[in-house]
This record gives structure tokens, sequence and C-alpha cells, in this order.
């Protein structure tokens, strides 16, 4: 890539969300354009309807097919022409069919190299559902897709780090998939993969499952049995590991500096503490998802849809800004 900006796919998500607002309020901070070379997967007629219904300064050109991209002033937009009638916050399968266009479409050039990364707006899971998705969301189609078996999803804000044992799966299943074997693995792979983003030899801090993380084994035995002997094997591995914490205080230890990142075991056990610490006006949220063990970099907004505001003007883009920037920088690491 010699001294080129990393080329970082951008997806414009649900159509009917805040995915596209976001993607052009992104497109119009400087800092993103400084850190990388960005090319877009949507809809160009439905792109350049809301930016000029926000009056949004942002130059997009049209294209069929990445070879053409030029990465000039203008943004390019490999144009789908998908989009049809619609409404905001109108949850429908023609909307999760076209989400996944976009992300199909940007896999295959992230797959064959042609792009270093991705960046994913937003898309709604009932409504790819509806589409005839057998995924909860882009992550594990993505996994099937690079036959990538060990990856875990890095969520930050520039203060807190935090992997996670298992995402998006319900909370009685994501209970039994506290393994020692899984929580081992979710080490390594927060062990090996931290270096994308500049931390090297990682102080790990592993969250416990139940509270008081199990206080002895008075209040439930999985932090004992399970979680505490994938530590101590972890640390056998050369891995800087402690734990398990109690899961109410455990972040304060990551806001006291104490540990390079925390690893949750399940999805809002990791989640709930990075939306409180960036919330933005608005109820926006500043952190973002980097998905670590992906043969090439992925990086998704934190939020949702967020059908309830769509079409208002008023969505924060911190999250897709960070995103996309997090994403150039974790490409450099790499190379």
């Amino acid at each position: 890539m010699e001294n080129a900006k990393p080329r970082i796919g951008l997806t414009m998500g649900d159509p009917a969300g805040i995915g596209p607002e976001v993607t052009l309020k992104a497109l119009a901070d400087d800092g993103v354009r400084d850190a990388a070379r960005v090319v877009v997967y949507g809809d160009y007629d439905h792109l350049t309807s809301v930016r000029d219904r926000l009056g949004l300064g942002v130059g997009l050109r049209r294209i069929t097919a990445l070879d053409e991209a030029a990465y000039g002033d203008a943004v390019d937009v490999v144009d789908f022409d998908n989009v049809g009638t619609f409404e905001y916050g109108d949850l429908r399968a023609a909307n999760g069919r076209v989400s996944l266009a976009y992300v199909d479409r940007s896999l295959d050039h992230a797959i064959d190299g042609r792009l270093d990364g991705l960046c994913n707006a937003p898309i709604h899971k009932e409504a790819i559902n509806l589409a005839g998705s057998e995924y909860a969301g882009h992550t594990a189609m993505m996994a099937d897709r690079t036959d990538t078996e060990r990856y875990t999803a890095l969520l930050t804000d520039g203060e807190i780090n935090v992997t996670h044992v298992s995402l998006h799966i319900p909370l009685s299943e994501a209970v039994e998939r506290i393994t020692t074997e899984n929580v081992l693995d979710t080490l390594r792979t927060t062990h090996e993969a931290l270096p994308e983003v500049g931390v090297e030899d990682p102080s790990l801090g592993v969250v416990g499952v139940n509270p008081h993380a199990g206080d002895g084994g008075v209040i439930g035995s999985l932090d004992d049995e399970a979680v505490a002997p994938a530590v101590e094997r972890a640390r056998d591995e050369g891995i800087d590991a402690q734990g398990p914490f109690p899961p109410d205080s455990a972040f304060n230890r990551a806001l006291d500096d104490h540990y390079d990142c925390m690893v949750a075991m399940y999805h809002d056990q990791g989640h709930i503490p990075l939306f409180v610490n960036s919330h933005v006006d608005g109820g926006g949220v500043g952190a973002t998802v980097l998905i670590l063990g992906f043969p090439f970099v992925r990086a998704t907004t934190l939020h949702g849809t967020a059908y309830d505001i769509a079409g208002e003007g008023i969505a924060a883009p911190d999250s897709m800004i960070t995103g996309i920037t997090l994403a150039a920088d974790a490409v450099r690491q790499r190379a």
C-alpha cells in the first residue's frame, strides 16, 4: 500500500434508517477524508436526496463498478439503483434486501483485496430476516464467507476497549457458551489482534458472569468452574489476563487505566458501559465496533438503524466517523 491512504468501503445501511444520513455526515468530516480513500456502496439517488435535504456539502459521483473509482474530491458511489418508494422507519423486507446487497458486494471486494477495509452503516436485523437472511447481522455472514472461526468484536471509544465471548444470541444461549475453551479463545484472539489498534502486549481484565463474580460459588459456580480456569490457562500461555472481576465494578478498572481491554462474557455486559461512557448529546454514541480476527479490517457503528428518528436530520455521525478512522488506522497497523 506504500504511502497511499487505505481504501475503505462504506455501506449505507438500511435506507429507511439513519445509515445514509450518518454516512453522508461522516463524509463531510475532514478527518475522515484525511484518513482514508472512501467509496460508498448504496443507492446514488437516495444518497443525493438525503444530502440535498440536509444541506450537506458532500460531492457524490455515480459509478457502476469499483474499477471506476477515482477517489477524488467527489465521493464515489457504487450505485445499486435499488431503493424504490419507501418511508423512514418502515420495517420492510425490501429494505433488508437492499442493505444486504451493499454488504455482499463490498465483502466480495474486501475478500479479493480491492478494498483494505470496510465500515458498515447499520442494517435492521428484523428487516434482513424478512428478506430471507439466516443471519442476525453483518458479522456472522462475513465470518462464514471468510471461513473465520475465531473472531471477536472490539468496542472502543478511545477510553474503554472491550471484547466479547458472544454477541447476537439470546442470553440463555450466551450463558451456555461461557465455557473455558470459549473464554480462552476470546482471550487469545483479543491478545493477538489488539495490536491492530495500536495496543501491543495488552493487559486484559476479564469480567465475571454472576453478581460479584459468583462470590466464591455462593452466587453460582460458572465463574470458578469456567472463567477462572480460562484466565489461568491464558496466563500460562504468556497472556497478561486477570479476573474474573465482579461485573458491576469491572469497568471502573478500565477507566482507571488498569487494563488495556476488558473481556465481557456477553453482548449487553460489554455494550452498556460503552454506550454510557461515549454518550453523545441527542441520544447518539461515539463508540464504534472493530471485528478482530477477520482477514480484512472491518468496522461498524455501535448504534442501530434508529427508525424512531430516521428522516429528522438529527442523527449523530460520531460512531461512523470513529469507525472509518479506526478502520484506516487498523489497516496501517497491519501493513
